[in-house]
């Protein structure tokens, strides 16, 4: 729904641009001012779908590099408690058996 929504926003701030655009060439007929209009809305909703594609295609790449990262961050804490607990361990084995 929220991606539904952003791409209507994005058509309408097309269309509002396209009217201001024309609106600055007061030497265009009714006919050419739609086809105008038309095309730069267009163009612009083309622009966008590319743009929106590629940040897109950018967060997937993104939250592969990242669950990466966080999975050798994770096996390297796991393997640094595992050597602590092994060495508190180790210690108060040595400990117990020179108090006896």
């Amino acid at each position: 729904m929220e991606g539904y929504l952003l791409w209507n926003a994005e058509i309408e701030e097309a269309r509002r641009l396209a009217r201001r655009f024309t609106g600055e060439l007061p030497w265009l007929t009714t006919a050419q001012r739609e086809d105008v209009e038309r095309v730069y809305a267009a163009d612009r909703a083309e622009a966008s779908r590319v743009m929106l594609v590629r940040i897109c295609a950018r967060a997937t790449e993104l939250r592969g590099e990242y669950s990466r990262r966080y999975r050798t961050l994770r096996a390297r804490c796991v393997a640094a408690v595992v050597v602590c607990l092994g060495t508190a361990g180790g210690a108060c084995a040595l400990v117990t058996y020179l108090v006896r």
